[in-house]
């Protein structure tokens, strides 16, 4: 874990010391995925099940799981594992429910009437993480709020195991979320799958979720196709940012430093200590936490390219958080709620020391999909509102018209559009 003293370093210095891991950016990354995806669309199912032997190490006759697999699976799970399934599942779809938005009606000049009407997409593709991680959370994530808008069909897919098999919580987890479908395809060809479409698996209008590289390449690419579907966000690897100051507990910074570091490899965690003195308490703590995590490589590996930097000024820490932009902020300071107004760019952040971010995770009611690699500074994380989108309507009386019409004709000789001007002056001539 590199370490940086904020006041030492020159402007490149500070970028340097934000940067974030390479690997997305990798052009034969993106010619691996664009050749992935164009043999899917061509080759439908069967390229999918291809690609599934030779990426997954299985070979596969079926893509879609039978609903009577999702029930026997949720009747077969630990009554222990059925209850965090319903405490999670309870939570994020009370946090989601509040955000229904409301329909609204306004009238800009009298007589000239605007709505705003909500509408669900009709079809969303919800890709779900089973690799060294077989995600539930992400499930719960994203097939909740779906379904609280409104979304008609909700696909999943999920890579399958060694065994062939998709991981039984999962399965247990789509059940109880009454999900459409489920599909047994990972990677960069089971978002080609729900971008294009195959004799099995349903195009989508949208795609949701995260993933690995080659995933996280392949959601970028499909959008970027004319008629291609949305996507939820940009997404990279996971990222988490804990600003700890001499209150702190080392052992909870390292905990949630570790939470993170522990997903991926390619995960970065950056601590932000207000003193040389925490700095060095929290490393000592990473070191005794992590001889013991059953997933000590990924988390070494991963910890290899984390960064402490030492800042002792309000000012500097959140020109620090603001900057990096991180999907995860974790403030362990005094009074860490004074220090939110300040903060523009964060995916979610989380106050104080009874705060890890795993309840955000897994069952405080906030949606865990969030931006990564910076693009908290454009995009929020995943909310119900990404599951709808929004049609405006407009009526005028022939008064109304009357009003507004004038303003309408300048405009419209202003840029030059005859037509325009016409289809207003025509019907203010009219006398029927």
């Amino acid at each position: 874990m590199k370490t940086f003293i904020w006041t030492d370093l020159d402007e490149e210095a500070r970028k340097d010391a934000l940067s974030r891991p390479v690997g997305l950016s990798d052009p034969a990354l993106t010619k691996s995925v664009r050749d992935i995806m164009d043999t899917v669309k061509s080759g439908g199912d069967k390229a999918v099940l291809d690609f599934t032997e030779k990426f997954d190490g299985v070979k596969l006759d079926f893509l879609r799981i039978r609903p009577e697999d999702l029930e026997a699976a949720w009747k077969a799970l630990a009554e222990d594992e059925k209850n965090a399934i319903n405490v999670a599942r309870k939570n994020i779809k009370k946090f989601h429910q509040a955000q229904i938005p409301k329909d609204i009606e306004v009238e800009t000049t009298k007589g000239v009437i605007c709505r705003r009407e909500a509408r669900a997409i009709e079809t969303a593709g919800l890709y779900v993480p089973g690799g060294t991680a077989p995600l539930v959370s992400t499930l719960l994530m994203l097939a909740v709020p779906a379904k609280v808008a409104g979304v008609k069909q909700r696909i999943v897919v999920t890579p399958p195991g060694k065994d062939g098999k998709i991981n039984p919580a999962i399965l247990a987890a789509a059940y109880r979320c009454k999900v459409t479908d489920v599909f047994a395809c990972g990677g960069a060809q089971a978002i080609a799958a729900l971008a294009y479409g195959t004799e099995t698996i349903p195009r989508c209008v949208k795609i949701f979720g995260p993933g690995n590289a080659y995933v996280a390449t392949a959601k970028s690419l499909a959008a970027q196709e004319p008629g291609g579907p949305a996507i939820d966000m940009p997404a990279g690897p996971s990222e988490a940012m804990v600003v700890a100051n001499d209150k702190a507990n080392p052992v909870f910074v390292a905990s949630d430093l570790l939470s993170q570091a522990e997903h991926d490899t390619l995960a970065q965690v950056v601590c932000v200590a207000t003193s040389q003195a925490v700095a060095e308490k929290v490393k000592a703590e990473i070191e005794t936490q992590i001889a013991t995590l059953p997933r000590k490589d990924i988390a070494e590996k991963a910890m290899a390219q984390s960064r402490m930097i030492i800042a002792d000024n309000r000012g500097d820490v959140v020109d620090i958080i603001n900057r990096y932009a991180p999907e995860h902020l974790i403030l362990q300071i005094n009074k860490p709620n004074t220090l939110v107004p300040a903060i523009r760019n964060a995916g979610s952040i989380f106050l104080g020391p009874w705060t890890p971010e795993s309840v955000g995770d897994y069952a405080s009611g906030t949606n865990h999909t969030l931006p990564t690699y910076g693009a908290a500074r454009a995009y929020s994380g995943v909310t119900l509102e990404s599951f709808i989108k929004y049609i405006s309507v407009q009526k005028l009386s022939r008064k109304g018209l009357e009003r507004l019409g004038p303003t309408v004709e300048k405009l419209a000789e202003m840029e030059g559009l005859e037509a325009h001007r016409r289809a207003v002056s025509l019907r203010l001539e009219s006398k029927a």
